[in-house]
């Protein structure tokens, strides 16, 4: 008798667990911002509306499992790593010398930890060596050859270089070196600091997390570093606040654009959508940047604040429901 009414119970609780996973998980995904309307055929916004839900399905299942917001926002940024649409991973663009630079990082709202890494050449899922630093490491961020030999004792997985090259990256670069020759070098760089890939995520628990991973800017030089791989400038979450940025990273890292939307909200006790449209769509512009981010928090609100022609990103909210959208207005 007594085992029989365990069951019930444990049943029964464990369905209302489901339940409140349901009620209070949420994850936002981005794909980048500086969407140019002429090079949106619908054969590529298939595909990318394609690979949004993708990492949607794949990033929510871990919410939906029980697991912490990390897993959601690193299952969902190894999908757009993977995928040759987005400037992270194996659709990273080329630096002037016709190499990739790849950037990510993570943190988790809940304890503060955060992991990164910058420069990188052979690590084919960026996104899994930041969590891996923030991790099975002391430190936050790490650069370049000292990250490679760290991925080697986490056995991450490592790639020929050759595996990132695509023609349309490579075209892009053959494109900006001829305007680089034509002193139209400031022209170039205003069109190449777009892409990144990022997610944020509530779990169950009420914890948030958030991530952000990139291949940098087109034509790059002298080892720049943008945005993405710095905590407080691409990404930053705390108990309150979670967010991944897209956009010209030289400004969001001026504004220390991810720290400064969740000090808004979390500190000034800002309405989160006022917050991130402050920082994206006022501060940022007025020192001469564009982009996006996306932000979300603990209440489950989020925004997707851009202004740019349009942004790649996708939500799927409390109901479950998943929504993909790439310019204004969707």
């Amino acid at each position: 008798m007594f085992s029989k009414f365990a069951a019930i119970v444990l049943a029964v609780f464990g369905v209302a667990a489901m339940s409140q996973a349901a009620d209070r998980a949420v994850l936002v995904i981005h794909g980048g911002a500086g969407v140019i309307k002429r090079e949106m055929d619908p054969a590529t916004q298939k595909a990318i509306r394609a690979a949004l839900t993708k990492a949607l399905e794949q990033g929510y299942a871990q919410l939906m499992a029980g697991k912490p917001a990390l897993d959601a926002v690193t299952a969902a940024i190894v999908v757009l790593e993977d995928d040759p649409h987005f400037n992270a991973g194996k659709g990273a663009v080329f630096n002037h010398d016709g190499k990739n630079e790849l950037d990510a990082s993570i943190m988790d709202g809940a304890t503060l930890s955060a992991g990164g890494v910058a420069n990188v050449h052979h690590v084919k899922n960026p996104i899994l060596l930041a969590r891996a630093v923030m991790e099975h490491s002391p430190h936050v961020l790490m650069f370049g050859d000292g990250a490679e030999e760290f991925a080697k004792t986490r056995d991450i997985t490592l790639v020929d270089p050759k595996y990132f090259w695509t023609q349309k990256r490579w075209q892009e670069l053959q494109d900006a070196l001829k305007k680089d020759a034509a002193g139209q070098h400031a022209d170039a760089e205003k069109e190449g600091h777009f892409g990144t890939v990022g997610a944020v995520a509530l779990d169950k628990d009420g914890h948030l997390a958030a991530g952000t991973s990139t291949g940098g800017m087109t034509d790059k030089r002298f080892g720049r570093v943008g945005d993405s791989p710095i905590i407080g400038a691409g990404t930053y979450a705390n108990a309150g606040c979670a967010v991944s940025g897209t956009g010209w990273g030289e400004f969001y890292l001026r504004a220390v654009a991810a720290h400064e939307i969740c000090m808004r909200v979390s500190e000034m006790h800002q309405p989160l959508q006022q917050a991130a449209e402050y920082v994206i769509n006022t501060q940022i512009p007025k020192l001469g940047g564009d982009g996006g981010a996306i932000v979300l928090g603990a209440d489950g609100e989020f925004a997707t604040p851009f202004n740019t022609e349009g942004m790649f990103r996708g939500w799927v909210d409390k109901s479950g429901k998943i929504h993909v959208a790439i310019f204004p207005g969707e």
